[in-house]
């Protein structure tokens, strides 16, 4: 099962079915503002879908296809980071995200794509990571390049969005771009002579 402690009050674990009445009552607490960038949030209506769900995704983690993360602070969800379906034949996968209306803005969703991006390259052996975000979104599209992402360019009418498309803005990145930037974190750890 995969976990990881980002630090005292931050963390991450795998989903697992036990977590459906928690999961959509963060998902329902924060339903309208999730709702204008998230397309699944009509076919979530109750504990008994949020099941359905994590059921499914628990099945695909069996079966080594995604990993879905939930973000715990103080060992509450308040949101997933997560791959999307891990394509091993060409070493590739996208990470999505969400977090609850009142824990945006803290840098949770940068430090838990973080660790999903290290675990990724250095013990999945990726080779490719994506991020597509709603053009229109200008906090989830913040996030990829603090993270080393390289914006690859624009999917017109990517997403059916409820009644509307969207575009999608596509970051991606590579596994000798994560490697450069671990040898700069690497060394920015390491005390200077005075």
């Amino acid at each position: 099962m995969f976990f990881h402690r980002i630090n005292d009050r931050h963390s991450l674990r795998q989903l697992s079915v036990r977590d459906a009445e928690e999961l959509f009552s963060v998902l329902d607490a924060s339903r309208a503002h999730l709702r204008h960038w998230l397309p699944w949030l009509d076919r979530t209506r109750s504990v008994a879908d949020s099941r359905q769900f994590l059921t499914e995704v628990v099945q695909q983690a069996e079966v080594n296809h995604n990993i879905h993360a939930a973000i715990l602070l103080d060992g509450r969800i308040v949101g997933v980071a997560s791959y999307h379906r891990i394509d091993w034949q060409n070493r590739n996968t996208a990470i999505g995200y969400w977090i609850a209306a009142p824990q945006e803005g803290q840098g949770l969703v940068t430090a838990s794509c973080q660790v999903l991006v290290d675990h990724a390259f250095a013990a999945l052996n990726l080779h490719r990571l994506a991020i597509a975000c709603a053009t229109g979104n200008a906090r989830s599209r913040a996030i990829p390049p603090r993270l080393g992402f390289v914006h690859e360019g624009r999917q017109r009418d990517a997403e059916w969005l409820y009644d509307h498309f969207v575009d999608h803005e596509i970051y991606v990145q590579l596994q000798p771009q994560w490697e450069a930037r671990m040898i700069t974190r690497l060394a920015d750890t390491i005390p200077r002579p005075k």
